[in-house]
This record gives C-alpha cells, structure tokens and sequence, in this order.
C-alpha cells in the first residue's frame, strides 16, 4: 500500500498557523483553515491532519471551526488537541465523521501502562491514535511543555494492543525544515506493528522516502509545504 502524505492544518486563534518547535510564538499565519483544507484536497491530498494548538496549550478551543473546514473538504480526517479526559474523547469522537481517527495524548500517557481510558474506549479502536512526541528520546506531553520520563518505544509497545496506530513527532525538528533523523525513525516504526504515522522534520522527497523505506504508514506534512519547500504533488 502506497505510503499516505498527509497535509498539516494546525489552528490557532481560528486560523492555519505553523510553529518551530511547538512553540507558540513563532507562530506564522497562513489563512483560514476553510480555504487550507480546499486548497490541500484540490491539489491531490486523501487525508487530513488537524491540530487544535489553542485546546493543546489548555487557551481555547477551534473545534467547531476543525470540523466546519474537515466536512468542507470532504476528506477523511485525524483530529488532536487538548483532548486530556475520557468524555472529551467520546465527545470527539461522536462529533468525528466514521472515517476520523482522535489522536490522544497526554491521556495516554498519564495513563501508562495501564490505558484505562484506552479500555474504556475500546469499541472505537479502529480510531484511536497514540501521539507519541519525542523530546530528547522521551514522550512529551500538554503541548510539549513538558517531557515524561516514557520512552517513545515504551508506549508504544504498552499502548499496542489498543488503539488503531500511533503518531511519531520528533519534537526537536518540528517545524525546522532541517530533515529526519532516519534512523531513529526506523527504530521507532520497528517499535510497533500497529500503523505509525511520521511527523516533525519532514521537509524534502529524500525525508519521505527514508520514511517510506522504514515503513512509516504515512507522513505528515507542515511548515516544508507551506513555505513552499516541498510539494504534495511531487511526494504522492
């Protein structure tokens, strides 16, 4: 199966923005999530990855706005943001479309090794993805503010038997434009054999194919196709 490239729509404040390195200031506004999410489907994307920023750092909420510019585009799509107890997951996850995945992440790892909110949901784990971010080898958590002391390999072995797949953000090339590591991402896809989906770094054809020869499920695309330094139609 061909290997998913999978468009970034991170919002802010109601609009599209990219940051470095999860960090809110260097936020750069790059439009409505409406018109990002129309623009990434016309030019051949098959899914979408949604980030509520403002609901991740616990100042807000652009839920209503993710779900307006997703059924827009028409496209299946992953949500994550801020998404921290058992009845926001369901919520979520009943306001999701059938074909929608809800990324979970500081529930998750709050909850290790024992995922009990994970159990609970276990009728919807066909949906459910582990956001696994990676600082300096451990897991970081509520919006990369602070890191745990839980390997990337560690959850994901534990949280396996759960959740339909994971997704790998090195949180030190987020944003950067400055390539993987592929390496590690080849020891973080072998860490599973659930989905993983790579994020953060990923600013160039040479950085998707590593990803793809690792066995990445899929990769996710921010600030590289913004800028314009990489293209969607040259990945797919």
């Amino acid at each position: 199966m061909p290997m998913e490239i999978i468009p970034a729509v991170d919002v802010m404040g109601g609009r599209c923005v990219q940051l470095v390195g999860g960090d809110p200031s260097t936020a750069k506004d790059y439009g409505s999530p409406d018109d990002l999410a129309l623009q990434w489907k016309r030019r051949g994307a098959g899914m979408l990855h949604f980030i509520d920023l403002d609901a991740t750092l616990s100042r807000g909420n652009n839920f209503g706005l993710i779900l307006k510019a997703r059924r827009a585009a028409g496209l299946p799509a992953h949500y994550g943001g801020g998404v921290r107890t058992l009845e926001a997951a369901g919520n979520a996850l009943s306001a999701l479309g059938a074909s929608d995945r809800l990324i979970l992440g500081t529930l998750a790892v709050r909850e290790y090794p024992d995922f009990k909110s994970l159990k609970a949901l276990s009728p919807h784990m066909g949906r459910l993805i582990v956001s696994v971010d990676s600082r300096d080898g451990f897991v970081a958590v509520k919006g990369w503010t602070e890191k745990s002391k839980v390997t990337a390999e560690e959850m994901m072995s534990a949280a396996s038997p759960h959740v339909w797949g994971f997704l790998y953000t090195d949180v030190n090339a987020e944003g950067r434009m400055a390539g993987i590591d592929g390496g590690r991402v080849a020891e973080v896809v072998k860490a599973s054999r659930k989905p993983v989906i790579v994020s953060g770094g990923v600013s160039s054809k040479r950085d998707a194919d590593a990803c793809r020869r690792a066995g990445a499920w899929g990769v996710v695309l921010g600030k590289a196709l913004y800028e314009g330094r990489v293209r969607l139609e040259d990945l797919r």
